[in-house]
């Protein structure tokens, strides 16, 4: 056999495939394994739930079980006391009568079967932060699904659950149902969200567009995170020509999804309603100069710092290109407990005040 086999192009071919086959089993292990381990953990979680209806002995005997599971197999770090709350916590999230019940509304109980599908999808450290995190059943389901969808990590799924991605999705003002045909106009609105976050940008409140779209696209990766799956950037202030006059696109991008243009435009201000008539004119440049024959209708969407939704809607009434609004914000996300603890921009303006005043007093008096 030649040494030099290994160099040859059928032999690396066939080495890669082999290494794909590896790896693709390897995978298809992982998920197996990882389903199991989360169905166990459920049934755990089931049977720890049945024994504190069926006895006095409340939720220490959590700690017994833990140190007696221990002992028996040491080697595994799935039975604390914090790992079997988490099992019984899982279980009663998705059976427990009253959740349910405020959660999927008619229907009283949810098929174990059809539990055991959802939760084996993601990893069990997915699970545990969706359950701790979700108000309802369906929130949970939702996050669970675009975990799949998008092959979320449990860092980036935590970060869609902070900055509530649940109540955001399919929130903007927007004309699709007229100007888009079903079941487009339905996909294309459950892609845009409101408000969109940016806090991972670092800049001035009047800030002017152009700062905005140079943080927006040196943050680029996070960008697109916000946006969705599906987005690919083409470019900031895109040049479009009509005649012998140029314009630019604040943001260009390309749905992979939805087969068609994105133009993003942005705006540091509320909503005005002549900021609708030159996206529409913008997105019939696009369809003009550069859609092609099977791309579907270009899409723009409208990012603004605030908005009247009556107005927004009375502006898109007649324009007939998908547009959609939404609202965009630069700070910081907060935990809704220490956001009620921190002033307000008027609090700290008059402490801000008052602390002048007394250091003009205290000078006066030296």
């Amino acid at each position: 056999m030649s040494k030099d086999l290994q160099y040859t192009p059928l032999y690396k071919g066939w080495l890669n495939e082999i290494k794909l086959k590896i790896r693709t089993a390897r995978m298809k292990v992982a998920l197996a394994a990882n389903a199991e381990l989360t169905l166990f953990y459920l049934d755990l979680g089931k049977e720890i739930s049945e024994k504190l209806s069926q006895t006095s002995w409340g939720n220490k005997v959590l700690d017994i079980l833990a140190k007696d599971l221990k002992e028996e197999f040491p080697e595994s770090t799935g039975f604390s006391r914090t790992n079997l709350y988490n099992c019984l916590k899982l279980y009663t999230f998705y059976f427990d009568d009253v959740i349910v019940q405020r959660s999927v509304g008619q229907f009283k109980k949810i098929e174990l079967e059809f539990v055991q599908r959802c939760v084996g999808q993601i990893p069990w450290r997915h699970n545990v932060l969706i359950i701790s995190k979700s108000k309802s059943i369906n929130e949970a389901f939702f996050y669970i699904s675009k975990t799949v969808e998008n092959g979320w990590s449990s860092d980036v799924l935590a970060l869609q659950i902070k900055t509530d991605l649940y109540n955001r999705v399919g929130k903007s003002i927007n004309n699709f149902k007229s100007t888009l045909p079903d079941p487009t106009s339905e996909l294309v609105e459950q892609t845009l969200k409101d408000p969109y976050h940016l806090d991972f940008i670092t800049i001035a409140p009047k800030a002017k567009e152009l700062d905005i779209e140079n943080q927006l696209v040196q943050h680029l990766s996070h960008f697109l995170l916000e946006l969705g799956k599906g987005f690919a950037f083409i470019g900031r202030q895109y040049s479009l020509v009509l005649g012998e006059k140029e314009y630019f696109v604040d943001l260009l991008f390309y749905h992979v999804v939805l087969k068609c243009y994105v133009v993003i435009e942005l705006k540091n201000k509320d909503f005005e309603p002549e900021f609708a008539g030159k996206l529409n004119f913008y997105l019939t440049l696009v369809d003009k100069t550069l859609k092609n024959d099977d791309d579907k209708p270009t899409i723009g969407i409208l990012l603004c710092r605030g908005k009247d939704n009556l107005e927004v809607e009375y502006a898109l009434q007649d324009i007939n290109k998908p547009i959609g609004v939404s609202e965009f914000n630069l700070e910081k996300i907060l935990p809704q407990n220490l956001k009620s603890k921190l002033p307000t921009v008027e609090e700290f303006e008059e402490e801000l005040q008052q602390l002048i005043g007394s250091e003009i007093e205290t000078n006066k008096i030296d």
